[in-house]
């Protein structure tokens, strides 16, 4: 996928993510079966794993060459980097603590979504930031992938957010009414 075609996908499954949250009557957007998240904590999840990434806007390529490194390999495909973080989840990975969302309530239903979308458009700025080889080049940690490409990243961040939308609806549909 080319820079601009991320750039499309990344703010079309966002604000899709967001209208379906949003969507949802209060009940539905504070359920959660025993133990998972609710729909408003999967969007607070999605806004905690996307904000880190909008310091891309502010750091030059030389910083994160010095910061992370380069790579030594091509960036892997996008269903590489799905199967991959499938795989993973698989093996038992969950979020670090830095993500998990706290509990959000019916009050911040606004401020969430904002806060998700704000950092996606930032996020969509700091990308117009470097070229198509330097996603190629450099290099960020994710705290369950390992080193991942600028692209690879991305190609996560687009998926991550499609990830935590089936999340909710299944979680939604399993709900037993008694």
């Amino acid at each position: 996928m080319t820079r601009e075609e991320i750039r499309m996908q990344l703010d079309e499954r966002h604000r899709q993510f967001a209208g379906f949250i949003s969507g949802l009557s209060d009940i539905d957007y504070l359920y959660a079966p025993e133990g998972k998240w609710t729909a408003a904590q999967q969007m607070e999840h999605i806004y905690l794993s996307v904000k880190p990434l909008t310091m891309l806007r502010l750091l030059p390529g030389f910083v994160l060459k010095r910061k992370f490194g380069t790579a030594h390999r091509p960036s892997r495909s996008y269903d590489e980097v799905v199967a991959k973080y499938k795989r993973k989840l698989e093996e038992g990975g969950i979020a670090s603590e830095r993500f998990k969302p706290r509990p959000v309530t019916l009050a911040e239903k606004a401020r969430v979504e904002k806060n998700m979308l704000r950092a996606v458009k930032k996020l969509d700025r700091a990308l117009q930031r470097y070229s198509e080889a330097q996603l190629d080049l450099y290099i960020l940690p994710h705290p369950l992938l390992g080193k991942l490409t600028l692209r690879e990243m991305m190609y996560f961040t687009m998926y991550h957010v499609q990830h935590h939308e089936a999340i909710t609806l299944r979680n939604l549909e399993s709900r037993s009414f008694v």
